[in-house]
C-alpha cells in the first residue's frame, strides 16, 4: 500500500501530468455527450447552485459556478505566477523576456488575424477573435513531455513564459472586451476590497487566509459588477507577498503557489474540461466543420499561431533583441510555436465570454478542439524527430552514437 501512495505522490508532482489528465477527461466529456451518457451530462452541469446572505444572491447553475468561481481560483494561480515570473523570474528582465514577449506578441495578433478574416462579414461571429489567441499550459506541457528529456530545458521555459504572457494578454482582453454592463456601486465595493488588499501587503501580512477571505468578497462584487469575476483572482493574487520576512519560511506567494498547484491541475482545470470539452456530434456534417466560426478559430490556433510565434520570434533574434534558447535551434523553436497553438482551457473559456447559446457553444468547442488537436500532434512529430536528430548529432561529434537513447 505504502509503495502506490508512494507512486500517486510522484504523479502528482508531475506538472505536465496536469496535461495527461486534461486529455482523458476532454475525452471523457466527448463519450458522455454523444451516448446514453448525455442526459447525465447535460443535467448535471444544468444542475442549480445557489448562494444566499440575507438580500445578496447568487444563483446559477453548476456550469457557471465552476467557470465564473473555480476558475477565479486557476486565474488566481495563474496571477502568482505572473507576479513570480515578472518580478523573479523568466520575465524579470527585458533580455530575459524579450523572446518570448515577441513570440506572444505574435501569437496573439496571427491568430486573431486568421480568425477576423474568415468570420469579418458575421457582427456575431467576430465576437469570438480572441478566442483562438490563447495557450493551455498544461496541455502543452503535456504533449512536450512525451517529447522526453531530449527537449532542452530552454525550449521548455519558453514555452511556458510564452504561455504566462498569452494568459497575461488573456486577461486584459477579457477585462476590456467581455466585460458587459458596469454596477458602479459593485465596482465600488470592489475598489474598497482591493485598498484592502493593498493595506495588508504594505502592513507587511504573512498570513494568506487574510488576503484570500478579501480576495473572496471582491469576487462576489465583480460578480455582481458586470465585469468577469475571474478578474478578482488576479486582483488578489497580485497583493500576496513575494518575500518573507522569516528566513526559515517560504514567501506567501510560493506558499500558496505550491498549495494551490494540484488543487488547479488535478481538481479545477478537469472539472472545466468536463464541462466545457463536450462536443455534440450529431447530426455533424462537413458543412458544420467548415463553418467560418469553428473554422476560423482552428485556422487561428492551428496556422495564426505556429505562423506568428515563429516569425516574431525570429524577427526578434535577427534584429538582436533577443536570443535563441541555449542548446537549441530554429527546427525546434517552431515545433514549439506549434504547440502553443493548443488553446484548449483558455480559448474555450473565453469561448464562453464570447457567445451563448448551445449550439454557438458547440461550435467553439469543435474549433478549439481541433486546431488544439492538430497543432499538438504537428508539434510533437517537429520535436520528437528534430530533438532527436539533434542529440545524435551531437553524440556523433563525440563519437558515442551507441548512448543515444
Amino acid at each position: 500500500m505504502p509503495r502506490i501512495v508512494t507512486k500517486i505522490q510522484d504523479f502528482l508532482r508531475l506538472e505536465t501530468s496536469a496535461g495527461f489528465v486534461l486529455m482523458a477527461v476532454a475525452l471523457f466529456a466527448l463519450i458522455a455527450n454523444n451516448s446514453p451518457l448525455s442526459g447525465f451530462y447535460s443535467g448535471f452541469l444544468s444542475t442549480p447552485v445557489e448562494v444566499q446572505f440575507g438580500s445578496f444572491e447568487i444563483a446559477k447553475p453548476l456550469l457557471l459556478w465552476i467557470n465564473d468561481g473555480l476558475m477565479a481560483i486557476f486565474f488566481f494561480l495563474v496571477g502568482l505566477e505572473i507576479k513570480r515570473e515578472v518580478l523573479a523570474g523568466e520575465l524579470s528582465s527585458f533580455d530575459k523576456a524579450a523572446l518570448p514577449l515577441f513570440a506572444a506578441l505574435g501569437g496573439i495578433i496571427a491568430p486573431a488575424g486568421v480568425y477576423v478574416f474568415l468570420n469579418w462579414s458575421d457582427p456575431v461571429a467576430i465576437q469570438g477573435w480572441a478566442i483562438p489567441a490563447a495557450t493551455d499550459i498544461a496541455f502543452a506541457l503535456g504533449v512536450l513531455a512525451l517529447v522526453g528529456s531530449r527537449v532542452p530545458v530552454s525550449l521548455k521555459i519558453l514555452l511556458l513564459a510564452v504561455a504566462i504572457i498569452d494568459d497575461l494578454a488573456a486577461i486584459i482582453i477579457i477585462a476590456i472586451f467581455y466585460t458587459q454592463d458596469l454596477s458602479v456601486l459593485a465596482l465600488v465595493w470592489a475598489g474598497v476590497g482591493t485598498a484592502g488588499l493593498i493595506a495588508l501587503n504594505r502592513m507587511g501580512v504573512m498570513r494568506i487566509m487574510p488576503y484570500a477571505l478579501l480576495g473572496v468578497f471582491i469576487w462576489a462584487c465583480v460578480l455582481k459588477s458586470g465585469v468577469h469575476a475571474t478578474l478578482a483572482g488576479v486582483v488578489t493574487a497580485l497583493a500576496i507577498p513575494l518575500t518573507s520576512k522569516d528566513p526559515n519560511r517560504s514567501a506567501p506567494l510560493y506558499r500558496a503557489e505550491h498549495g494551490l498547484h494540484i488543487w488547479v491541475a488535478f481538481l479545477i482545470l478537469p472539472l472545466f474540461a468536463f464541462a466545457n470539452a463536450g462536443v455534440s456530434l450529431k447530426g455533424l456534417s462537413a458543412g458544420d466543420l467548415l463553418a467560418p466560426l469553428p473554422l476560423g478559430i482552428a485556422l487561428g490556433l492551428f496556422i495564426g499561431k505556429q505562423i506568428g510565434v515563429f516569425s516574431l520570434a525570429w524577427l526578434a533574434v535577427k534584429l538582436g533583441l533577443a536570443k535563441l534558447p541555449t542548446g537549441a535551434n530554429w527546427r525546434q523553436v517552431y515545433g514549439i510555436a506549434c504547440l502553443t497553438g493548443i488553446g484548449f482551457t483558455m480559448s474555450l473559456f473565453i469561448g464562453t465570454l464570447a457567445f451563448e447559446g448551445d449550439e454557438t457553444l458547440n461550435a467553439v468547442r469543435l474549433g478549439v478542439l481541433m486546431g488544439s488537436l492538430a497543432s499538438g500532434v504537428l508539434g510533437f512529430a517537429i520535436l520528437r524527430f528534430f530533438c532527436n536528430q539533434a542529440v545524435q548529432t551531437t553524440a556523433a561529434s563525440t563519437g558515442d552514437i551507441a548512448t543515444v537513447p
